[in-house]
């Protein structure tokens, strides 16, 4: 059986495997963190997250660990509120014990740092053909703005909560989003999609989302014609959070045609389509569960039982196979 620790560390290895910036890039980015902290001064030292030396995305980590569990059963949802907490509370009251408790969405300290791996986004764009310094100055403003929006967010009230009731605890957000990405970057490819109604169909193809065609929140085109070409597209499936709306005007500058993403504010619509662009959303929990099936799925060929809550909709491809 895995402890809680080889869980999280088996969704790193594979989140950096799937990274838009390569592993290469992943040593590049630890090594600057490592540089960052030696050259703190002391009395900034105190408040450094060490998590952050060997961990690159900051938005996920483990919570609560009692150091001891080996992990058969874990409760899992996209989000982990209260009532889920509870949830596990109950259940482990009923013989049915829940080991750990996994959210895909950031939670305490990982929600607080949710915006520093929207960084990562520069190289999604640089491959796009946005220019390094263009990309850089509009993701510098947007991780700004996210920052002093999480700021006064009560992040620990969930860790409390599981604390008191001693339920374990992690979340993976970047980590999942890095598979979906890279799944998706794949399977679109591999279809050769030609015009916006092909990613439609594409992706109605996969279950997570043909699941949430059926519950009214399956993929969706936002700006564009089922008729128009594709071009040359971007995904926007991984990196914290949407980007700034501004990236859409030089995106299209540059020669990105469509978006596929899984959910955009309506200002950035508007100006995706006022440059002209397609915008395809694919769905938010559709697109968080595919990428959270996938790393579950590596937990589950290791004998570890998936206990789906929380808006996940679960899909085992081991049972498949």
């Amino acid at each position: 059986m895995l402890t809680i620790n080889q869980i999280f560390d088996l969704a790193i290895k594979m989140a950096v495997k799937a990274d838009p910036r390569g592993e290469k890039g992943i040593k590049e980015y630890l090594n600057a963190v490592g540089k960052e902290y030696e050259d703190a001064k002391p009395k900034d030292k105190r408040f450094f997250d060490s998590e952050k030396l060997t961990n690159p995305y900051a938005d996920s980590r483990v919570h609560l660990d009692d150091g001891k569990t080996a992990v058969k059963r874990v409760l899992v949802g996209i989000d982990i509120d209260g009532a889920e907490i509870i949830l596990a509370s109950q259940l482990n009251e009923r013989g049915k014990k829940i080991d750990l408790v996994m959210a895909h969405h950031p939670l305490g300290r990982g929600l607080a740092d949710l915006h520093s791996v929207m960084d990562m986004q520069v190289e999604i764009f640089l491959k796009a053909g946005v220019p390094v310094h263009v990309a850089e100055k509009v993701m510098a403003e947007r991780i700004k703005e996210v920052g002093r929006g999480l700021h006064p967010i009560n992040h620990s009230k969930i860790i409390d909560l599981a604390r008191l009731l001693g339920i374990n605890l992690l979340n993976v957000h970047t980590p999942t989003d890095n598979l979906v990405y890279k799944y998706l970057n794949d399977f679109l490819i591999k279809k050769k999609v030609r015009i916006i109604r092909d990613v439609i169909d594409a992706l109605l193809e996969l279950p997570e989302y043909e699941a949430a065609a059926r519950l009214g929140a399956g993929p969706k085109i936002f700006s564009g014609d089922p008729g128009h070409k594709v071009g040359r597209y971007i995904l926007e499936m991984t990196g914290g959070t949407n980007p700034s709306e501004k990236v859409y005007k030089e995106l299209s500058r540059y020669g990105i045609s469509t978006t596929v993403g899984m959910h955009m504010k309506e200002p950035a619509r508007e100006l995706a389509s006022k440059h002209h662009m397609n915008v395809v959303i694919a769905g938010h929990m559709a697109s968080d569960s595919l990428g959270m099936n996938l790393f579950l799925d590596e937990l589950e060929k290791r004998g570890v039982e998936i206990v789906p809550c929380g808006g996940l909709i679960r899909v085992s491809r081991v049972k498949q196979r």
